[in-house]
């Protein structure tokens, strides 16, 4: 298990009301962010927001402001993040050439907002993206006070919105105020709040591979038994395909269903992004909790081969509760957690959560079998009817082989 972290410090208009967050990269639970490197810094902010933390939680109904530099603005890494949710926050090292002018055009067409961040006066080299981005962040404390309502007077002509950023002080936020700022950020309101958590932490080269995977274009079913490999992705899969596809009418009952509807291309993005905090944790082991969870969800998956051996959904779910039903001991959250932020079919929440209904007692079945239990695993299979407990033996011998191979992919 591996701690994370997320800072979030509110940003409030003219009425001091919440309007938006800024989220920041944090390392611990610390005020400072220790920034060393600016892509993984943005990259870990999405994936800690996006995939681990659950965007509802960290932002609920308002828009998240995410710091860009060069690097992550000009690559297909932003299409991951639901343009009706964030602003694209560029740095103040952001050089502003041609390149990165057409790109925030593309940006602001394609639905983006954009915000210029650490701005201290108003020069030649912010001008062409004054007509483009929608917010602009002043830096009040690095301007004498008499400089400040020059610099204001001068992006009034501009059609954006002003923020007064790293306001520390009941002068300085008044005197912002009479200046016509629209929005405020600084410690007088709030320090940024440290959002935690714990993730299992994905080994680099099993992403590696399935980034092989999906950049050779493979078969899906080929890219879906890699994700039944490490249960841990699968999850972080489902959490992010409901961040960015909220609103989605049908719930995603399956890996594959979660694969399709995220898309390849944007697939191949996550993965991608997934590489750069994974790449600073240095381990390649897999945890026996996450191979564990994955034998269950296999055999799960077997056994429902075998009472429905034509529903082909209905196995999926199998598999799905299968490795749901260890996250929580995984990922240190409740179990009811887990299938909320999964937005998990309602035949599997009932599994995971009260071990009822048909893929419940399948799963009580495996886990009696586990503690070797043998009068509860007879009663289960007597209520079953389609099972013996020959094939439950076979099918676990199966299970098992299979998972060890998780392993092999690995190291």
């Amino acid at each position: 298990m591996q701690d994370i972290f997320l800072g979030r410090q509110p940003i409030l208009d003219r009425n001091q009301s919440l309007v938006a967050f800024e989220l920041l990269f944090r390392s611990g639970q610390t005020d400072a962010a220790n920034v060393t490197d600016d892509v993984f810094a943005t990259a870990s902010v999405i994936v800690n927001a996006y995939g681990e933390l659950g965007i509802q939680n960290v932002l609920g109904q308002r828009r998240g402001f995410i710091n860009m530099n060069a690097e992550l603005l000009m690559s297909d890494l932003v299409y991951l993040l639901p343009r009706n949710q964030v602003t694209l926050e560029l740095l103040g090292s952001v050089e502003i050439t041609g390149e990165v002018v057409r790109r925030c055009i593309e940006l602001k067409q394609m639905g983006y907002q954009l915000a210029l961040d650490n701005v201290t006066e108003l020069n030649d080299q912010i001008k062409p993206l004054l007509s483009i981005v929608n917010a602009v962040k002043v830096d009040i404390l690095r301007l004498e006070a008499e400089a400040l309502p020059c610099v204001v007077k001068a992006l009034q002509l501009w059609p954006v919105l002003l923020v007064a950023e790293k306001v520390d002080s009941a002068e300085q936020a008044s005197d912002c105020m009479a200046l016509g700022f629209h929005m405020f950020q600084g410690y007088y309101f709030a320090h940024p709040q440290i959002i935690s958590g714990k993730r299992a932490d994905p080994a680099r080269l099993a992403l590696l591979q399935l980034l092989t995977l999906i950049m050779g274009d493979s078969e899906a079913t080929d890219i879906e038994q890699e994700f039944k490999h490490h249960p841990d992705l699968s999850y972080n899969l489902m959490r992010m395909v409901n961040s960015v596809a909220c609103g989605l009418p049908q719930k995603i009952s399956s890996i594959n269903h979660g694969i399709v509807v995220l898309g390849r291309k944007q697939l191949r993005r996550w993965v991608q992004l997934l590489l750069y905090p994974a790449g600073r944790s240095g381990s390649s082991m897999v945890s026996p909790l996450i191979q564990m969870a994955a034998t269950r969800g296999k055999l799960m998956e077997l056994i429902a081969v075998v009472d429905l051996p034509r529903d082909k959904d209905y196995q999926d779910r199998a598999f799905m509760a299968g490795i749901l039903s260890l996250l929580d001991a995984l990922l240190g959250i409740p179990m009811r957690g887990v299938v909320d932020e999964m937005n998990a079919p309602d035949d599997v929440r009932l599994a995971v959560l009260e071990r009822k209904g048909r893929l419940g007692r399948k799963l009580a079945l495996i886990e009696a079998k586990e503690k070797n239990d043998v009068a509860a695993v007879q009663r289960i299979l007597g209520e079953l009817a389609f099972l013996g407990l020959g094939d439950l033996t076979t099918a676990e011998l199966e299970a098992a082989s299979w998972a060890n191979r998780i392993g092999e992919t690995v190291h």
